[in-house]
């Protein structure tokens, strides 16, 4: 990409930041629908100034549910949010990012310092209490980001989906929806690792990155809700929501542990406890 595309570029950015700055101090007093539709908005810009083409498939909820989405890049938040506006949960270090963290705090972001496990559960209740309170919240569940190319040998994080969360979906009887997040040329439809935040990548690094690149498209699949049983196993919810996610076949149970087909709402699926 020229150095003046580039440029102009950021100062694009840089206007949706300001945009975003004023607009942040306003989030918490709108009600509901105008708060997701300025968030979705101001996403939306943001996407187009960094010269990052959104495609859509599926229908994102209109009402509580926990959105599992993949995780490659700092760009999967604005995905999301362009999407499906909803409350984030995020790395505590977020919050001291220049402007994008006066934004997270004004949109209600439930921040996680990973350094303290033992305050999971309290993170768990709080998301808990936003499903409840019927607001979205999106998460990801792979824990860090990755590099998006699932061909490539020890990319995709070994522990796969983290199951914690995905308690808060059960205990507030709401919908797991996942959402797959992938990166790709617009000109080929090959994938591309450009937006890509791993390793020892700085975000001025990657930001710089993006800005040169031409036609990166961000395509977000939503799949099929995902409806827990109250007594749901997280951690084959976390597994079936990564299924979907990543294309795989979903776990097998038990054939012991299945219980007796009974008729169901429709959309509805046998095993695990859970329904799509």
């Amino acid at each position: 990409m020229p150095v003046l595309r580039r440029a102009g570029r950021l100062l694009a950015v840089l206007g949706m930041l300001g945009a975003g700055a004023l607009l942040a101090p306003l989030l918490p007093v709108l009600p509901a629908g105008e708060r997701a539709a300025a968030v979705r908005g101001w996403a939306r810009g943001t996407l187009r100034a960094l010269g990052v083409r959104l495609a859509v498939r599926g229908r994102a909820p209109r009402r509580a549910a926990l959105l599992a989405a993949n995780h490659a890049s700092w760009l999967d938040v604005l995905a999301l949010l362009a999407v499906a506006p909803a409350r984030m949960v995020a790395k505590r270090e977020v919050r001291s990012w220049p402007l994008v963290g006066l934004l997270a705090a004004a949109a209600g972001t439930v921040l996680v310092d990973r350094s303290r496990p033992r305050d999971l559960p309290a993170t768990v209740a709080r998301v808990a209490a936003a499903l409840r309170a019927g607001r979205p919240v999106a998460v990801f569940p792979e824990g860090t980001t990755w590099c998006g190319a699932a061909d490539a040998p020890g990319c995709r994080p070994r522990r796969g989906f983290r199951p914690a969360l995905f308690q808060a979906a059960v205990d507030a009887g709401a919908p797991v929806v996942p959402v797959r997040i992938g990166y790709r040329c617009a000109a080929t439809g090959a994938a591309t690792t450009a937006a890509a935040f791993v390793g020892d990548d700085d975000l001025l690094r990657s930001l710089t990155r993006v800005l040169a690149a031409r036609g990166l498209e961000v395509r977000v699949a939503v799949s099929a809700a995902l409806y827990p049983a109250r007594d749901a196993d997280r951690r084959l919810l976390a597994r079936a929501a990564e299924s979907a996610v990543h294309l795989v076949p979903p776990p097998a149970r038990p054939a012991e542990t299945r219980r007796p087909a009974r008729p169901r709402r429709p959309g509805r699926v046998r095993g695990l406890g859970l329904a799509a």
